[in-house]
């Protein structure tokens, strides 16, 4: 069984013209890899715990009802310490600006992003909106209140 095949128009922007597109690396992959669009005569040292906006160079048209999620590549996160810092980040349908991944560095090494380094993953994903009912009770449930741990296991 194959998913329908999701039309999203994009723009490549000056400074991300020349790599090529947000890719899945395999078949069964779900997140789409996004590439750093920085100088490639300037790479990006990114010191321990510091922080930074890395461009994609890329922009792009959701349709209503979808979203894109940004989130961490597991290799940068296990190898490296380096992960997306509002994972996952959200980029909404009506957005229009430019793509831009939020890295921090969490190890004690500075790491050093390149110019078409595969930086995070950006998976498309459907968004259900809602309407709020108010009302004065809830009605129970098997849990109740209980939270923050409080169905067992490891805390």
């Amino acid at each position: 069984m194959s998913a329908a095949l999701l039309t999203v128009p994009v723009v490549r922007l000056a400074h991300g013209a020349d790599l090529p597109l947000p890719a899945y690396a395999t078949p069964g992959a779900a997140g789409l890899d996004l590439l750093a669009a920085i100088p490639a005569d300037a790479p990006l040292i990114l010191a321990p715990l510091a922080r930074a906006l890395v461009p994609t160079g890329l922009t792009l048209a959701l349709p209503h009802g979808f979203e894109a999620q940004v989130r961490p590549r597991s290799g940068l996160a296990f190898k490296h310490g380096i992960t997306v810092l509002n994972t996952p980040g959200t980029i909404d349908s009506d957005y229009r600006g430019e793509v831009g991944v939020i890295l921090i560095n969490l190890s004690d090494r500075p790491f050093v992003i390149e110019r078409g380094h595969r930086i995070a993953q950006m998976v498309i994903a459907a968004v259900t909106s809602i309407a709020w009912s108010e009302t004065g009770q809830l009605p129970a449930s098997a849990r109740g209140e209980g939270g923050f741990g409080s169905t067992g296991g490891h805390s």
